[in-house]
């Protein structure tokens, strides 16, 4: 039955006066929260939800109210916010409060789930609430998207690893990751750390759009400075999102007074988050680049946005320095003014034309006396003490000069070919007298000779053919030049961060594109994959031993194998690459050895490479590797192309050591969840792990019991019967009647 407005402005009064109630005594907040959540349910009237909603809100957020007593309180109100937020439609002041509520629910919730696993129902309740938000925050208003940014960022702060103040109190620390035990029922510590990085990844995202709304990029900034400072873990990329962002760019024009005062709060949002970070720690590692992008906003800033507010700029100034009009007023001295002669009448040469000076000891002066290095010592000083003005005068004189002279010479008529042809009168020669027009021939091509320069009567000059070079020298040289490239990767930068919508090209990717590190990478391992494909001939595993001769790309894959090991951790994409790279040849190789085949109907052996060379990186990196390692180790295995069963067994090797079982075990799992192409072998390979070691019996028996239920009830039952077996073995024979013996001896022999 619905309530008529008069009813609902007694029960607005009624809840105003309870609320001022809790405000005025923190204790009361129980009693009030479990009395109102009837009235402002979903079933309730718009008026009722906004007032409950608020209240709510403001009940969760208040520091009067301890946290031990919201924890309790936090999972009775779950039920009521989930059925609110799933209601059709969708009030803008309703779902703002709701988002608020929400973000301070959201770590008391996962608090209490981590101390209380077997509530299942209150995570599905806090679950629904967070993918509904998730799901429905780029649809709503702009109001309700900052209330999202912030619910975010709470998610992120729990499902990340925090500082632990206390370890011995895990109660008083901060709620995150770093308080989860590693086999909790409900929360998977790998599922967590997951969506996290996505979801920061999703708030980052304002920073790579177009046209962003101001009022979202600001409260995003100042959601992720309680990130930087709390999380170290991503603090550096938030910073360097961060760095690559420039309000500017958000300028389009036309440049209204609204989107200048949109640039400019997002220019001061992010130098505050700069300063504040810098003033809590001077020392951060990234101080430096902070510091010069602060500058860099305002200059951006300038350039894109204030030129209208700007006022007119400065005058030109004069060339010669000051403008003879304020001479007289400014007391300035006036430039000296050089005399420049007139030219001589008749032919000019250059040494004419460029002398201003009228001593005749300087003009008759021969320069070509003194030695060069001299010349260099004092014409060096003498043009660093030159007047400016004296200088530009000299040029514009000899510029005058050389215009005057160019125009004289347009002037001057030139003589005319017929009156030359008039004056010539060829003399008569006779065609009966070859001897004297040969004689005659002979003596002009001589003179002619005598005329031209030496130069005419040499041949072209080709320099000799350098001599072939042998195989030694020829792999010499080109060790040479790889040293040379792998010297190069250190003092190279890593690839600018990726603008949004620009991501990388893989196996169609140019290499030498950006000439940054991952470039060079590229160039190099497809020049030992690529360049020497068809060319190989088969080769056997035994060649690598070293019975055949190293080639050029046997030795680019040496040292790319070990320029990888000298820093794994940070080089593992260089390994990923590279593998990638190899596998994609040794499958193109493949296939045209199949094709051909099939035209000549003979076997063609092909030289493989990447199963070589990824249990080698294994065999090489595998004994460094601990439980710190389990990330960079799951993603080596997730990104390289195939797994094999060598790689299984490789894998299998750490959990020889009981420090590693769990490394061990975990990258099973991940290949088995996410690699179906390789479940089956990593399936046989954790049997094996399973029935080797028994330290890996709990968490191996946990993945094999999902996958191969009937399997382990199978190896549970072979392990009770060897058990059976080996205490029954171990059962001292002297218990047993024995007529050759005492009884009271096998009596006390049995015990």
């Amino acid at each position: 039955m619905a309530q008529s407005g008069d009813q609902v402005v007694d029960q607005i009064a009624q809840l105003n006066a309870a609320r001022n109630l809790v405000l005025g005594d923190a204790a009361f907040y129980p009693q009030i929260v479990n009395g109102v959540l009837p009235i402002i349910g979903a079933h309730a009237r718009v008026e009722l939800r906004r007032w409950g909603s608020e209240f709510l809100a403001e009940t969760f957020a208040s520091p009067a109210f301890a946290t031990t007593q919201k924890e309790q309180l936090a999972i009775n109100v779950l039920q009521t916010v989930r059925n609110i937020l799933e209601l059709p439609e969708g009030d803008q002041l309703v779902l703002q409060n709701i988002a608020q509520t929400a973000a301070s629910l959201y770590p008391l919730v996962f608090r209490h789930i981590i101390n209380h696993p077997e509530d299942k129902q209150s995570w599905e309740h806090i679950e629904a609430i967070k993918q509904d938000i998730l799901r429905r925050w780029d649809s709503f208003p702009c109001p309700v998207k900052v209330c999202c940014i912030k619910f975010a960022q709470r998610v992120v702060l729990a499902q990340t690893h925090g500082p632990i103040a206390d370890p011995r109190r895990p109660d008083k620390n901060e709620t995150s990751l770093a308080i989860l035990p590693r086999n909790h029922a409900i929360l998977s510590l790998p599922n967590l750390e997951a969506e996290s990085s996505g979801l920061l990844d999703r708030i980052l995202s304002v920073f790579h759009e177009d046209a962003s709304d101001p009022i979202l990029v600001n409260a995003t900034l100042n959601c992720l400075a309680t990130l930087v400072r709390t999380r170290q873990s991503v603090g550096n990329k938030i910073i360097n999102a961060i760095l690559n962002f420039f309000p500017a760019r958000h300028a389009r024009s036309p440049v209204t007074p609204a989107v200048r005062i949109g640039v400019k709060s997002m220019e001061r949002t992010a130098r505050a988050v700069f300063i504040n970070i810098m003033k809590r720690n001077p020392s951060h590692p990234l101080a430096g680049k902070m510091q010069q992008h602060i500058e860099r906003l305002m200059q951006s800033r300038i350039g894109h946005v204030d030129d209208t507010s700007r006022k007119r700029g400065l005058p030109t100034e004069p060339t010669d320095g000051l403008d003879a009009a304020k001479r007289a007023r400014l007391d300035a001295e006036t430039p000296p003014i050089i005399k420049v002669p007139p030219l001589p009448s008749g032919r000019i040469s250059f040494a004419q034309l460029f002398t201003l000076t009228e001593d005749s000891g300087l003009s008759s002066f021969d320069v070509k006396q003194l030695p060069p290095d001299l010349v260099v010592k004092i014409a060096v000083p003498l043009l660093a003490r030159v007047d400016q003005s004296l200088l530009s005068q000299a040029v514009d004189a000899i510029r005058m000069r050389y215009e005057t002279v160019q125009k004289q010479q347009m002037a001057q008529p030139q003589p005319a070919a017929e009156e030359e042809d008039d004056d010539y009168e060829p003399e008569y020669q006779p065609m009966d007298v070859p001897g004297s027009a040969a004689n005659e021939a002979g003596a002009v091509s001589a003179a002619l000779q005598e005329e031209q320069p030496d130069l005419v009567s040499l041949g072209p000059f080709v320099l000799p053919r350098p001599p072939p070079l042998s195989e030694e020298q020829a792999a010499e040289a080109g060790r040479g030049a790889v040293a040379r490239v792998f010297g190069m990767l250190g003092s190279t930068t890593l690839a600018p961060n990726l603008v949004k919508g620009q991501g990388q090209l893989g196996f169609s990717r140019l290499a030498g594109s950006t000439f940054d590190r991952d470039a060079w990478v590229t160039l190099l391992t497809r020049l030992a994959t690529r360049a020497p494909a068809g060319l190989e001939g088969p080769k056997l595993e035994a060649d690598y031993a070293g019975r055949r001769k190293p080639t050029i790309s046997d030795t680019i894959r040496e040292s790319l194998y070990r320029y990888i090991l000298e820093d794994f951790r940070g080089r593992v994409n260089v390994g990923i690459m590279w593998l990638n790279e190899e596998w994609y040849n040794d499958r193109l190789q493949m296939k045209v050895a199949s094709s051909n085949r099939a035209e000549d109907d003979e076997e063609v052996s092909v030289p493989l490479h990447y199963d070589h060379w990824v249990l080698r990186l294994l065999d090489g990196f595998l004994p460094y590797l601990d439980s710190r390692d389990t990330k960079i180790f799951i993603r080596f295995l997730s990104e390289i192309p195939e797994v094999t069963i060598s790689i299984a067994k490789r894998i299998t090797s750490l959990a020889k050591d009981p420090e590693r079982v769990n490394l061990c075990v975990q990258s099973f799992m991940y290949l088995v969840m996410f690699r179906p192409p390789a479940r089956e072998i990593c399936l046989n390979a954790l049997e094996e792990v399973y029935l080797t070691y028994e330290e890996s019996r709990p968490s191996a028996g946990k993945v094999l019991s999902r996958w191969r239920p009937q399997r382990v009830e199978q190896l549970q039952a072979e392990q009770t019967t060897l058990v059976t077996r080996t205490v029954d073995s171990q059962t001292p024979s002297s218990t047993v009647t024995n007529g050759s013996r005492d009884p009271r001896t096998a009596h006390a022999a049995a015990y």
